[in-house]
């Protein structure tokens, strides 16, 4: 909680027992909530807080299906034209296997499915085409109608030295992305950001809060792809 330049943190409270938030908010008259982790607003405490009328900065849960479901999140992009293995539930940005060949691909989906190894987040999987190329974190505020973009960043999330081992949420990252040039950013806007934030106030679910596009520059092409999006400041990005 910050106040008057004083930060207080609350640690024995569980951002993920609403009525426990609420309560403090309402006893601390807190006048603003902006809600971080991914997992409070797939639960809905953004609806919650808005209910007890208290101001929050977030998406409301099912605008938050965005992260919490890639399943829906692809459904969305091939509804709205916006341009691998994937966990379809929350595995904490770890839900990601790059599989370089068939073995790999076939190990992938056994850790999940049979293994499970990222439990109910792993029940399902998408699996979808290896893109080469490099990888950044492109922001944008988004009011439910327009979106306002913010900095790039790029995070390395794999646990070894030289870019080696499996993915993690992030070992470290710097802001801007070079790989993001004004160009490349005005496409991101143009050809996913502005399509998402349409197509979800198309669907009577507008997103409101950090829009977060994880995205491939795609080596063959040029051109920016949509892997991911996460509905959050991310971490490690927000701290550069």
């Amino acid at each position: 909680i910050a106040h008057s330049g004083d930060a207080t943190c609350i640690s024995d409270l569980n951002i993920l027992d609403k009525v426990a938030v609420t309560s403090c908010c309402h006893t601390r008259g807190v006048e603003l909530v902006v809600v971080g982790p991914e997992a409070p607003l797939v639960a809905g405490l953004v609806d919650d807080l808005t209910k007890a009328g208290i101001p929050t900065f977030g998406p409301s849960a099912a605008a938050a299906a965005l992260e919490g479901s890639k399943d829906f999140t692809k459904k969305l992009c091939d509804k709205y034209g916006i341009p691998t293995a994937k966990a379809d539930g929350l595995a904490a940005g770890k839900g990601v296997i790059v599989a370089m060949n068939i073995k790999e691909a076939f190990d992938a989906i056994d850790s999940m499915l049979v293994a499970n190894t990222f439990g109910s987040a792993g029940s399902r999987v998408i699996i979808e085409e290896y893109l080469e190329g490099e990888e950044a974190s492109f922001f944008a505020l988004v009011d439910g109608e327009t979106a306002l973009p913010l900095e790039s960043a790029q995070d390395h999330k794999r646990v070894g030295d030289g870019d080696t081992g499996p993915n993690t949420g992030g070992m470290g990252a710097y802001s801007p992305a070079p790989v993001l040039t004004s160009e490349l950013q005005s496409l991101v806007m143009e050809l996913i950001i502005h399509p998402t934030v349409k197509g979800m106030a198309a669907e009577g679910c507008k997103f409101v809060g950090v829009l977060y596009a994880g995205i491939m520059v795609e080596k063959k092409s040029g051109l920016p792809k949509l892997i991911e999006y996460n509905v959050r400041f991310g971490d490690p990005e927000c701290q550069v």
